[in-house]
C-alpha cells in the first residue's frame, strides 16, 4: 500500500497541468512543445463531452521528475498558438464518490436522494411481494378449478356408467332412497 502511495506521489511530481491551450492544440502539438525537456510518458487533453473538443487544458507526464521540473520552469508563461500557458504540477485526481460525483461534497449532501432511493426500494419490494402473493393466490385458484373440473368429469363418467349399467342403476336408486329416508 505504501509503495502504491509513493508511486502515486512520484507520478504526481512527473505530471504537469498545462492550462490555457488554444483550440488548435491537440495531444500531438502538446507533445511536440514539451519533448525538448525530456522523455514523455503520456499526454492527455480531456475532451468536453458536449462538443468533443479539449477543455483548454491538458496533462503531460514525463518519465523523470527533473524533466517535468525543467518543463514547468520554462513553459509556464510561454506562448503557444497565441495563448499564454499556465504550467503547474498536476494535483492528484480527486476520488470519485457520492451521488453527485466528487468526494469534496459534504457527506450529507446526498442524504435526501439516498433516503428517497431507499424509500423507493422499500416500495418496490412491497409491490413485488404483493404481486407474488397475488400470483400465488391466482395459481392456487386455478389449480382448484382444474381439480373441480376433473372431479366433475369423473362424476359425469360415473353417472354415464350408472345409466348404461342396469345393476349400477338399481344400486344408485337404492342409495338415493336410503338417503331420502
Amino acid at each position: 500500500m505504501a509503495a502504491a502511495v509513493q508511486q502515486q506521489q512520484a507520478m504526481q511530481k512527473n505530471t504537469l497541468y498545462v492550462g490555457g491551450l488554444a483550440d488548435e492544440v491537440n495531444e500531438t502539438i502538446l507533445h511536440a512543445a514539451f519533448i525538448p525537456f525530456g522523455d514523455i510518458k503520456d499526454v492527455k487533453t480531456p475532451l468536453d463531452q458536449a462538443n468533443q473538443k479539449h477543455r483548454s487544458f491538458g496533462f503531460v507526464t514525463f518519465l523523470e521528475r527533473e524533466d517535468a521540473s525543467a518543463a514547468m520552469d520554462n513553459m509556464d508563461g510561454a506562448e503557444l498558438y497565441g495563448r499564454v500557458l499556465t504550467v503547474n504540477y498536476a494535483l492528484p485526481e480527486k476520488i470519485k464518490g457520492g451521488e453527485q460525483g466528487w468526494a469534496a461534497h459534504p457527506l450529507w449532501a446526498d442524504a435526501d436522494t439516498w433516503f428517497e432511493r431507499q424509500q423507493q426500494e422499500k416500495e418496490m419490494l412491497k409491490i413485488q411481494a404483493e404481486n407474488k402473493a397475488a400470483m400465488e393466490t391466482a395459481e392456487e385458484l386455478h389449480r382448484k378449478k382444474l381439480a373441480d373440473d376433473r372431479q366433475g368429469e369423473t362424476e359425469m363418467e360415473e353417472d354415464a356408467d350408472v345409466k348404461d349399467d342396469p345393476m349400477a342403476r338399481a344400486e344408485a336408486d337404492a342409495l338415493s332412497q336410503v338417503k331420502a329416508q
